[in-house]
């Protein structure tokens, strides 16, 4: 463990300290390569913004801190984007503390993202089934395309685990697959029906010829027989939402978000909703209750004769 000491070392440029805490947050702390590289590319914004302003790491004070979300809000980011570079930003603050490379103990000061946590974009369920039935009957990857939406909506999956689920990962007799989350930590999630259906549609029919002579124990695969990627992933699940005539941005992650709103909804357990989904603590599954008390709002306001 880290522990901070009242001597501050002067820090050398960002660069190699970033470089220092990304291998640390991997090789000691055993975070994902995803989330490393997350945490990369978050922290490469702030880096640039210490060195346009020619700030020196060791003296960073919260007015920098304040003066770089002004910067991410001026180029029109989300709130959703800022608060993921703040919890990146704020982790490697705590690093930099615990190194004696910062002067003031600036995460203390700086407010939890939690709090700025918005209430996650869901579709309805008529608009999930218009979605899983908008990949086109008569396309060569019809069936890969299909099995991949079903799956998505039946576990909740995030699409970095999507994208990691190996064939061996899935029991289609016994209507389970084990994924690998966040922190590497490994979760069981039961699948429905319909979505066994759609996989096992897939398995003997199309995966075999995507795969060809080749080798690959990915569970889904491009035109070429190679493991599709996040990005495959996001364009086919945004393309399906255009044929299904929705209008809001959709994205694989929509679908997470339809996941647990949809059970809550129909009475679901909280705690099981967040074991589901794999989150560590039940305060970020329990937006999703949010959700439904936004939709009862909405009810209220429409049908009551005093709104």
């Amino acid at each position: 463990m880290l522990l901070a000491s009242s001597k501050v070392h002067r820090t050398e440029p960002p660069a190699p300290i970033v470089k220092r805490f990304l291998d640390y947050i991997f090789l000691e702390c055993g975070l994902a390569g995803a989330t490393v590289t997350a945490y990369q590319r978050d922290l490469r914004e702030f880096t640039n913004f210490v060195q346009r302003e020619s700030l020196e790491l060791h003296a960073l004070s919260i007015t920098d801190i304040q003066r770089y979300l002004i910067t991410l809000q001026r180029r029109g980011l989300a709130l959703a984007s800022i608060v993921r570079y703040l919890a990146s930003l704020k982790v490697f603050l705590r690093f930099l503390l615990a190194e004696r490379l910062l002067e003031q103990d600036l995460p203390s000061l700086m407010d939890s993202p939690r709090r700025w946590r918005t209430i996650p974009t869901t579709i309805n369920y008529r608009q999930v089934e218009k979605l899983l039935l908008a990949p086109d009957p008569h396309d060569e990857l019809y069936l890969r395309d299909r099995a991949l939406l079903e799956l998505l909506y039946a576990t909740g999956m995030r699409v970095s685990e999507a994208v990691d689920l190996d064939v061996d990962g899935i029991n289609l007799k016994l209507g389970y697959l084990r994924c690998i989350g966040k922190g590497r930590k490994e979760r069981i999630i039961p699948i429905g029906q319909m979505a066994i259906d759609a996989v096992r549609r897939y398995l003997e029919m199309l995966r075999p010829r995507l795969l060809g002579e080749g080798f690959a124990t990915s569970l889904f695969l491009s035109r070429t027989g190679r493991p599709l990627d996040r990005s495959n992933m996001w364009r086919l699940v945004r393309k399906c939402a255009a044929v299904a005539g929705i209008e809001k941005d959709v994205s694989p992650h929509t679908l997470r978000h339809c996941f647990a709103t949809h059970l809550l909804a129909g009475g679901a357990d909280l705690r099981i909703v967040q074991e589901l989904l794999g989150h560590a603590d039940v305060t970020t599954t329990q937006v999703y209750t949010h959700v439904d008390e936004a939709h009862l709002k909405h009810v209220h306001q429409k049908y009551h004769p005093r709104p």
